[in-house]
């Protein structure tokens, strides 16, 4: 490396030449106009040349000083940006930003957080909700810089597990089940009666290219379709509401509703999953590009994952 002067003597070189004033340097750093001056005077000395011009009461920049002051003001802007750099990277090491389907954020994350917590206590989560984590295709045009343009660190998809650039690592599968409040499943002895409720959609499921519903659960039970009672909602957390009201029943995941099932608030009406293609998947930078605390995420979100296997 080149043999720097003392980066103080620079730095209160680069202010009085910007300000063309000894006073005014001492003023911007806070120091005495005598500080600025021996500052100055020792790095004239360390550099052989003169910097400034003494006059009454003022001073002038020698041709020395005006040729090196752009370069040396620029460098000082690049090294304060560096330093920030360097300072917000400290302060949001422990930050991590997760973004997952609305359902499977509110209804599966968020009651867990507190185990991630017990794990990571300095951490903090910075959870999103988003309909964008569904993917509507098998080939899903999701890649690395999506998720660097987002600012996410880990997302929850629910997709296939195409993403150009990352490393998806399956969480769960989406198995789904009919599920209603307890008092509407002791009206339902079977399939058929089933067919006669009023049956709860969550328009989620309808976003993919493949959608998995009513039609294909009866499908798979050997069911004449026919017309059924649709009752559609905008995503998972207000079907479930719908279904907890007693307003029909639900196809819902066992893993996503365990609280509700466990709770008796709603009911299994019929032990015959439908098994889709799609499947959550924890997705991030991967091993050596992701900061350690997503990292740290991804894992506790496997663990989790692991303990339901």
């Amino acid at each position: 490396m080149l043999r720097l002067p003392p980066l103080i003597a620079l730095s209160y070189f680069e202010v009085a030449a910007r300000t063309k004033s000894f006073a005014a340097a001492a003023k911007e750093l806070n120091v005495t106009p005598a500080a600025i001056s021996h500052q100055i005077k020792a790095l004239e000395e360390y550099l052989g040349v003169d910097l400034f011009v003494r006059h009454h009461r003022r001073v002038s920049l020698t041709p020395a000083a005006r040729v090196a002051l752009p370069e040396l003001h620029e460098g000082f802007q690049t090294l304060g940006r560096a330093v920030d750099k360097i300072r917000s990277y400290g302060e949001e090491r422990l930050i991590v930003t997760v973004c997952a389907e609305p359902l499977f954020a509110t209804k599966w994350i968020v009651p867990r957080l507190h185990r991630f917590y017990a794990r990571c206590p300095d951490a903090e989560v910075r959870l999103q909700a988003s309909l964008h984590t569904v993917d509507r295709a098998r080939d899903s045009v999701f890649g690395v810089s999506d998720l660097k343009r987002a600012g996410i660190d880990v997302s929850v998809r629910l997709g296939y597990g195409n993403y150009a650039g990352l490393e998806p690592q399956r969480l769960m599968s989406l198995d789904l089940v009919p599920i209603c409040a307890p008092e509407l499943a002791a009206t339902v002895d079977g399939v058929d009666t089933l067919r006669g409720l009023p049956l709860l959609c969550d328009s989620t499921l309808n976003r993919l290219d493949e959608p998995y519903g009513w039609k294909e659960w009866f499908k798979q039970q050997g069911c004449e379709i026919g017309a059924l009672r649709e009752l559609r909602f905008g995503n998972g957390l207000l079907a479930l509401e719908a279904a907890i009201a007693g307003q029909g029943a639900l196809l819902g995941s066992r893993d996503l509703h365990q609280a509700e099932l466990c709770a008796g608030k709603l009911s299994v009406l019929v032990d015959r999953p439908l098994n889709c293609d799609q499947a959550y998947y924890v997705v991030s930078a991967g091993a050596g590009l992701e900061r350690p605390i997503a990292g740290q995420f991804r894992e506790w979100l496997l663990d989790e994952a692991n303990l339901l296997a």
